[in-house]
């Protein structure tokens, strides 16, 4: 069974998400605090978690950045009532891999949560590893290399690498790089595609620069979408 934190400070809030997360077959743990979210996670691991931007005793963006120290591939969903597009930028850097804004509806919170989870089953064993030029993307074991360089990569940063390796050189729109990594029912921004493309430009450039290769490239179509070229 799944198992999800919630970090939600709002009782009301707090007890719709894990009574609907609950009837839905998830296993929940209900935290309305940073401190209780990261006493939780140091105890036991977690598939995903939901996290509250606005709490009370530590800002929802630090808490992720720490939370993304003591559990680098569980899945975080940020659940914000800030509407800045730099707010959200900000928790996406910060380690999160997706976002909703307040308020949003039970049913499309649970398609959400659906597909991360979906997306992080296993793959299977006899994939392929990818390369292309000094890149290597391993789909069974989820790992990525520049040359020698082995690249640290968060659960969304990978499977958006993995699928632009699936077509390199194909030129693929921002919507289907949305609906096949994020969500087949995603509507609203892409902001969270672009934060997450140019983290992967980030440390494929250090690895490229660490083991003296050509850095992997990814292509900004303007108006279009990305495409992932040789180096």
């Amino acid at each position: 069974m799944p198992r999800i934190l919630v970090v939600e400070d709002d009782e009301p809030i707090g007890r719709l998400l894990e009574s609907g997360l609950r009837a839905n077959g998830y296993e929940v743990v209900w935290e309305r605090t940073a401190r209780g979210a990261l006493q939780q996670c140091v105890i036991a691991g977690f598939d995903l978690i939901m996290l509250d931007l606005g709490l009370p005793d530590l800002d929802g963006v630090e808490l992720s950045r720490e939370l993304r120290l003591v559990q680098p591939s569980t899945v975080i969903v940020m659940l914000t009532a800030r509407r800045d597009e730099m707010d959200v930028v900000a928790g996406l850097e910060s380690g999160a891999d997706d976002y909703l804004t307040k308020p949003f509806g039970m049913v499309e919170l649970l398609a959400r949560v659906r597909a991360h989870l979906r997306r992080m089953a296993p793959t299977d064993d006899r994939a392929t590893p990818v390369r292309l030029g000094s890149l290597r993307v391993d789909l069974s074991a989820r790992t990525c290399a520049v040359g020698e360089v082995e690249v640290p990569l968060r659960t969304k940063e990978f499977d958006l690498l993995a699928r632009l390796a699936r077509d390199p050189g194909k030129a693929l729109t921002r919507e289907q790089l949305m609906s096949d990594v994020w969500d087949e029912n995603w509507f609203g921004s892409t902001k969270t595609l672009d934060v997450h493309i140019a983290a992967l430009r980030r440390k494929l450039g250090a690895a490229a620069t660490a083991d003296g290769s050509p850095a992997p490239v990814i292509a900004t179509l303007r108006g279009h979408g990305y495409r992932l070229e040789s180096s």
